[in-house]
Order: C-alpha cells, then sequence, then structure tokens
C-alpha cells in the first residue's frame, strides 16, 4: 500500500533538495550572525533577536507574497503556455518591486517600535541601527525571490541554491571583516553584521540574474523590451500572494511574539528562546523544501487534471517530511545540552535552551506536516480558507496558551514553547482536512 507513495520519495527529493539546501543557506546567514555575534556577549545577541523580530514580519510578508508565482507558473509550464510564463514573470516582477519597497518604508517608519516592547533597554539601543541598516537587505532579497520562485515553479531548484550557497561564504568574510574588524577597517560589532547581510544579499541578487539568463529553459522569459503589464495577471497573481502573505505573517508573527514574551522574563530567557528558535528555524527548512516541492508538483497535477497522481504526490511528500522531523526530534532531546554550546558560553542560558529544545524536538512533527499540507493546498491555488485555519491555529489557540503560561511561575519561557506546539499541532490537523475536502471536491478524474 505504502509502495505507491514511498516510490515517490526520489523524485520529491530530487526537485525539494536544492530549496532545502537554498533555505538552510538562508537560515544560515542568521546563524552565522548568532554565532558570531554571541561571541560578543548576550545583549548583543538579544540585540539581534529583538531588531529581527520586526525584519522577519516583513520578510514573511514579502516572501510569502512571491509564493504566488511558483504554483501559477506550475500550472502554466504544465499545459504549456509560454506566453502566459512571460506574463507571469514580468507582472510578479512588477508586484514584488512595489511590495518591497512598501515594505522598507513600513519598516524604517517602524524602528521606535522596539522602544514599546518591554524589553531592556541596552539591547533596544544596539538592536536599533542593526534593525535599520538590515531593512536595506529587503529590497535585494525580495527581487531574488521572484527570480527564485519563477525557476521554482519551472522545476528548475538547482539556480537558487547555487546563489545562497555562494553568497553565504560571502557573507561569512564580510561578518568576520566588519564584526570584529580589519587591518584599517574598525570594528563594528553588531552593525557589522547588518551589514554583512546587506551586502551579501546584493551579491545574491545578480549571481542569480546571471545564472538564469544564462539557462536556455529560463532566458527565453526575460524578455524586457516586449515587457507587458496585464490587469488580469497581476489580479491572479494578488489573489494568490495576499492571502499566501498572511499565512506567513500569521506564523512569523506567532513565532516573533515568542520573541517578545520572553524580552519580557529577561536577557537570560531572550537568548536562550533565540537559541532554540533558530535551531528549530534551521530544521524547519528541510520542511519549507518539501513544502515547496509538494507545491511545484501538486501544481503540475493541477494543471495536467491528474488527480490520482496529484494525491499520491501530496501524500508521499507528508510521509517524507514526517520521517525526517522525526529523525529531528530525536537529535533534539538527545543534544539539547550540547546544541547551545555552538552559540554561546553561558551556563544559565544553556540551562533554558535545553529545556525550550526538548520542547521544539516534540513540535518537528506538527511542523513539518502543516507547511507541506500547506504547499499542497497551495498548488491547488487554494489559499484563502487555509489563511483563515493558520489564524485559528495560531491566534486563537496558540498565542493565548502563550501568553498565559509564561505569566505563570512554573512555565515561564517554557510555557511560551508549549503554546506553539498546540498551535503547529491544530494547524496540521485542519489543514490536512481542507487538502481532503479539497480533492475530493474536484471534478476531473485520473
Amino acid at each position: 500500500m505504502f509502495s505507491k507513495y514511498t516510490s515517490q520519495f526520489g523524485t520529491n527529493m530530487k526537485l525539494a533538495y536544492p530549496i532545502m539546501l537554498g533555505q538552510l543557506g538562508h537560515m544560515l546567514v542568521a546563524l552565522v550572525d548568532n554565532v558570531m555575534v554571541g561571541e560578543l556577549g548576550a545583549v548583543p545577541l538579544a540585540a539581534v533577536s529583538l531588531g529581527n523580530s520586526l525584519i522577519y514580519i516583513a520578510l514573511s510578508i514579502g516572501i510569502g507574497f512571491s509564493f504566488a508565482l511558483t504554483p501559477l507558473v506550475a500550472e502554466a509550464q504544465a499545459a504549456s503556455k509560454p506566453g502566459r510564463l512571460r506574463s507571469l514573470l514580468q507582472n510578479g516582477l512588477v508586484l514584488n518591486v512595489l511590495n518591497a519597497l512598501l515594505l522598507m518604508l513600513v519598516l524604517f517608519c517602524s524602528t521606535p517600535l522596539l522602544g514599546m516592547m518591554s524589553q531592556p533597554d541596552d539591547v533596544v539601543v544596539a538592536a536599533t541601527p542593526y534593525m535599520q541598516i538590515v531593512t536595506l537587505s529587503m529590497f535585494p532579497l525580495l527581487l531574488f525571490q521572484v527570480l527564485k520562485q519563477f525557476s521554482d515553479g519551472m522545476s528548475i531548484t538547482k539556480h537558487a541554491m547555487n546563489a545562497v550557497l555562494i553568497s553565504n561564504v560571502v557573507n561569512i568574510g564580510l561578518n568576520y571583516v566588519l564584526i570584529y574588524g580589519w587591518g584599517s577597517i574598525p570594528a563594528m560589532g553588531i552593525e557589522g553584521a547588518a551589514w554583512g547581510t546587506c551586502l551579501s544579499r546584493v551579491f545574491m541578487l545578480v549571481l542569480l540574474y546571471i545564472i538564469v539568463r544564462r539557462d536556455p529553459k529560463l532566458n527565453q522569459y526575460f524578455q524586457w523590451r516586449q515587457m507587458r503589464l496585464s490587469a488580469t495577471t497581476m489580479l491572479r497573481i494578488l489573489n494568490q500572494g495576499l492571502p499566501t502573505a498572511l499565512q506567513m505573517l500569521f506564523e512569523v508573527g506567532l513565532f516573533t511574539s515568542a520573541i517578545l514574551l520572553a524580552g519580557r522574563l529577561g536577557v537570560v530567557d531572550q537568548a536562550a528562546n533565540q537559541i532554540a528558535l533558530n535551531l528549530a528555524s534551521i530544521t524547519f527548512m528541510i520542511a519549507v523544501g518539501l513544502s515547496v516541492a509538494s507545491m511545484i508538483r501538486v501544481g503540475n497535477q493541477y494543471g495536467e487534471r491528474n488527480l490520482e497522481m496529484l494525491k499520491t504526490v501530496a501524500i508521499s511528500n507528508v510521509l517524507l517530511v514526517f520521517l525526517i522531523e522525526a529523525v529531528f526530534a530525536i537529535g533534539f532531546m538527545l543534544f539539547k545540552e550540547q546544541l547551545p554550546l555552538i552559540y554561546i558560553d553561558n551556563p544559565a542560558v544553556i540551562n533554558s535552551a535545553a529545556s525550550l529544545i526538548v520542547i521544539a524536538g516534540l513540535f518537528q512533527l506538527s511542523d513539518g506536516v502543516q507547511v507541506v499540507v500547506l504547499g499542497s493546498l497551495r498548488g491547488l491555488q487554494d489559499v484563502w480558507v487555509p489563511s483563515a485555519i493558520c489564524f485559528v491555529a495560531y491566534w486563537l489557540v496558540g498565542f493565548p496558551i502563550s501568553w498565559t503560561l509564561h505569566n505563570t511561575k512554573d512555565w515561564g519561557v517554557a510555557g511560551i514553547w508549549w503554546g506553539l506546539l498546540v498551535a503547529l499541532s491544530v494547524s496540521a490537523v485542519l489543514l490536512s482536512l481542507r487538502f481532503h475536502y479539497k480533492t475530493k471536491k474536484l471534478s476531473w478524474h485520473a
């Protein structure tokens, strides 16, 4: 019975592993910043966490919006419609440029909010310039996302991976020079980490553009002299992009709230929360890779109107992510005391982080399943109801639990993470039910 699903594992992984490595590369930027800034102490590490709290919210909206391209491109490719593909790229680029500029403006205007979040004063002072500098990197990163999501929709996932991995080497070098200083270049501390991130993302965009323009399968769609704006195409992208951005916003907003709630408990708990969150985010990128793979393959089958294969692909990705995340869950529990040492040598922070890593290990399964099913629903171009499901699971169920427990003496920062676990579990169940309902309603068959 399971052989028809396990036989799809190889195809899923072939498509997903470049996305996984690319996503891990993005996370490596945060990991490198955290590890290198961690050498400066708990306050700079907490400042990076606080500064990124608002950055991540804006990025979730921008990246979520760019995700709209992938299922639309996958469907158009399966239906052999090159004109539609070119229109999607051109109109998607215009919309994402406008979105990037708007988000940057909002971030610059939101800087004073850092001082209104009940965070330690020294953390706020250090976080403010960090956030302002990293905001500049929004523009190149979101343009990169347009090229990436278009290529992913065409089932060409290696180009973005290569650009991300190479740019990470650049980021490490820039961080080393700018954070600690080198020769006549003065040490800039966490501001150096911010500039390293910004410059490496510019490099990443330029590199990916060069790569895709040299690919004969993609170059034909980059005809800027024949650029035509289409209200119909823009509305299709907006209809997919806005709810997808909301989905990302609801989830990232929940984890951002965890950062802010942990900050109310003190620098030690905030630093511990950042360590556990960074580790969980790294393993989550594996699930994101399979989610995108499921979105692409389900989108292809949706374009070909092959219901049986569509369901097989979706279920195979859920089984695969469950097995992979189970391994990570076990690893988190076994090495809960050793993993924090990667970031910081502070007994109080390590002890607090260890308890959070255990909970992070537990929600690996729910988190993996919910994001892969969400990818399958995006492949079906079903985005509005899943957005509502995410809101209910994260903000009407999970957040109240986190808020209540973090105010309870015996729970503290661990209570925040139990709320996250419940939210992700509810999301996984409801999204799975939604996928079952949608596939039953489809009128065409294999």
